[in-house]
């Protein structure tokens, strides 16, 4: 997988021409904001920015941009961010030894040790591969029927028969397996489905079957497992956080990676997609639904309440699918469920 890059300048420039201005809003000060912070290994640009403000993801809006410099310098460990007001309002600055300006050259290499916008290892492994597909896509794909050598399942280097391939314009694949549905949370609309990733196959001998040798496999490979030719298109290499452009109302629909228990820094999958608006970058605040409880000291034996929606934290969307998309959770105040509901932070 290609190195990352994650810049200041494109971080902030990004954002500015998406949404053609700095917003409006005022941005809130963290109240026990340090006067300058000092860059260490293992930030990230929404870390550095929470010293100093309440919402991190308002970063770019306080940032001294030089509009006559295309690229400010990028961000490393030993660097100072000072807090300064300007007019009244928030202002951060960057100083290397002694107050710098932004630098007039364009970096075009992939630089290591410089800070990264988000935590990129917690998501990596979600940016490419297919994992949300429609029905007709996954029941036309080719698909395994059998192994070589009486193997029951594959592993690496085992040969697998592949029913379907008809064309050697692509010789990589993807194995992923079917997985359950994804639905709406509150109409139970179905929106895509899991496409859980096996591992990699190579094209060896075309027909029917075909020949394709296994390698990279992550779970065993089966017989009905599909085979998809892996996606050429880059992932996407830098984030721009902002608040959607339209109001979204959704919900956590399921957790990826094996975990059961949602905090910080585990990938969530969301009802609401590229076909509701959502954007990679886009931010939302994170609501505990409030359960529906018996009243007790009612008359009415069937009596029951619900309790309002509490907020639980902020998430930050990393890829979007037509209806689905997958978000990181950057910040947890309570603990966090599937159907816990998303929106546009306040």
């Amino acid at each position: 997988m290609p190195k990352f890059r994650y810049t200041l300048a494109s971080f902030i420039l990004g954002l500015l021409v998406s949404m053609g201005a700095l917003a409006a809003d005022p941005v809130a000060v963290n109240p026990s904001h340090p006067e300058r912070y000092v860059v260490v290994k293992g930030d990230t640009l929404w870390d550095i920015s929470g010293h100093f403000l309440r919402d991190p993801w308002r970063w770019p809006d306080v940032w001294h941009v030089n509009s006559q410099i295309a690229n400010p310098h990028l961000i490393y460990p030993g660097d100072v961010i000072v807090l300064t007001y300007v007019n009244g309002q928030p202002r951060l600055t960057l100083e290397r030894g002694s107050l710098v300006k932004l630098s007039p050259r364009v970096r075009s290499t992939l630089l290591d040790g410089a800070i990264p916008a988000i935590p990129i290892d917690a998501i990596h492994q979600f940016l490419t591969r297919p994992f949300v597909m429609d029905r007709e896509a996954m029941e036309s794909a080719p698909y395994v029927i059998a192994f070589d050598d009486e193997h029951i399942i594959g592993s690496n280097g085992v040969k697998a028969y592949v029913r379907s391939i008809d064309s050697e314009d692509n010789t990589q694949f993807d194995i992923i397996r079917p997985g359950g549905p994804y639905k709406d949370a509150d109409s139970g609309e179905i929106l895509g489905y899991e496409a859980l990733f096996v591992g990699s196959g190579a094209l060896i001998r075309l027909g029917d079957p075909a020949t394709v040798t296994l390698n990279n496999i992550e779970i065993e490979t089966t017989k009905g497992d599909r085979v998809m030719p892996i996606a050429e298109e880059e992932p996407l290499e830098t984030f721009y956080p902002k608040a959607p452009g339209q109001q979204i109302f959704g919900s956590i629909i399921d957790v990826l990676g094996g975990v059961t228990q949602i905090g910080q820094y585990h990938v969530v999958v969301l009802d609401k997609g590229a076909g509701d608006g959502l954007e990679p970058g886009n931010v939302l605040a994170i609501d505990h639904r409030g359960e529906t409880v018996k009243d007790n000291v009612s008359k009415d034996p069937k009596d029951t309440v619900t309790l309002p929606d509490e907020s639980a934290g902020l998430l930050m969307v990393f890829r979007t699918f037509p209806r689905v998309s997958f978000g990181l959770v950057m910040h947890a105040t309570r603990a966090i469920h599937v159907l816990d509901r998303v929106h546009n932070p306040e």
